[in-house]
């Protein structure tokens, strides 16, 4: 509840950090980022691992969430918790995202964080949600999106908020912002952030069809940048990370918030309006039947 407590009051991951270190219930996601670089070791955590090398200031966040990495208050949670400790420590001057779960990248949103919920969760959970995009999408960090299995909606986002996307050429797989399959509407800085990567008439084609893409037809629009092999995402998001550290930090992080910067901006000034505008959208009759419709389908599938 403390973390929850201080999402609310718009603290920020830094107020968390400082909440936290006295809290002995939450030990495993309060070291402080100064110690972190000491034991040059390894952080495991129930849904994120995170493996940092100082040397080469990489560090590799694998998100293990089963069944599918969904994005729920708690994993956002814990997701900008660790984004931040590393975004925290100078040494670490990039971040690759994957996942260790099996044919997934990140299912997306957690539908039961939006279903049944009262108007004060689906607003706390949306407040998670923006968090999670504002840290990565203005992050000084290289971030690099080792895609190795299906990424669809909240997925798709977190994929679109890294500086390059390295996807699994696996036909199986898909990406994209599908909401409106689901009967929900893409806010504007998710719309914001498709655009700025794919342009105006890709991102307006496949908002209203909910489009998912497979890797080649993703390559294709632009929506990821390379497809290689399973076997061979993260080597290759590695050896792509040297090429954007080659560059001085300095030129790199002043170019980026300046690409960045005006998107930023559209949905930091208008943060409470949003989450008000998701919450009456979300708690509506008619968008609840929606999501019960889709979730009994899914629990027939299953069956």
């Amino acid at each position: 509840m403390a973390l929850r407590a201080a999402f609310r009051n718009r603290r920020g991951v830094s107020g968390l950090l400082s909440q936290l270190s006295s809290c002995s219930s939450h030990v495993r996601v309060c070291v402080s980022p100064v110690l972190v670089a000491q034991q040059r070791s390894n952080s495991t955590s129930p849904k994120l691992k995170v493996d940092f090398d100082q040397s080469s200031g990489v560090a590799v966040m694998h998100m293990q969430s089963p069944p599918v990495n969904s994005l729920s208050l708690d994993f956002l949670t814990e997701f900008c918790i660790g984004v931040e400790k590393l975004e925290m420590d100078k040494s670490c001057r990039g971040l690759i995202i994957t996942s260790s779960q099996p044919k997934v990248f990140s299912a997306g949103l957690d539908i039961m964080e939006m279903y049944g919920k009262s108007p004060e969760r689906c607003g706390e959970f949306w407040k998670g949600v923006q968090e999670m995009w504002l840290k990565l999408y203005s992050s000084n960090m290289v971030i690099i999106a080792a895609i190795n299995g299906s990424s669809p909606a909240g997925g798709c986002l977190m994929s679109l908020t890294c500086d390059y996307r390295i996807m699994a050429d696996n036909p199986r797989y898909s990406i994209g912002l599908n909401e409106t399959q689901l009967g929900i509407v893409a806010p504007f800085w998710f719309k914001d952030t498709m655009v700025n990567t794919v342009g105006h008439r890709a991102t307006e084609i496949a908002l209203e069809l909910g489009l998912l893409y497979s890797p080649s037809e993703a390559l294709k629009v632009g929506l990821v940048d390379l497809l290689v092999p399973e076997d061979q995402v993260l080597t290759t998001a590695t050896q792509t990370m040297t090429k954007w550290l080659a560059i001085p930090d300095h030129a790199r992080q002043i170019t980026k918030s300046m690409m960045r910067k005006p998107t930023i901006d559209r949905l930091t000034s208008n943060r409470e309006a949003d989450v008000q505008n998701f919450v009456s959208f979300i708690t509506k009759d008619s968008i609840q039947k929606s999501l019960r419709m889709y979730l009994e389908m899914l629990k027939k599938r299953r069956g």
